[in-house]
């Protein structure tokens, strides 16, 4: 899930929720949209690739 912040930065959170937080997990912060885009799709690559 990207959101967009005030600040203009795009950050990568978690899909679920963290249950000893009740929050999403950070996965990084990126300055444009299509990086952000682009380490998502990392991301699900690699949850994937075993």
């Amino acid at each position: 899930m990207i959101r967009k912040l005030k600040s203009g930065e795009y950050r990568i959170y978690s899909k679920k929720v963290d249950p000893s937080t009740n929050k999403r997990k950070n996965l990084g912060t990126f300055p444009t949209l299509e990086a952000a885009q682009k380490h998502e799709r990392e991301i699900q690559f690699f949850k994937h690739s075993k």
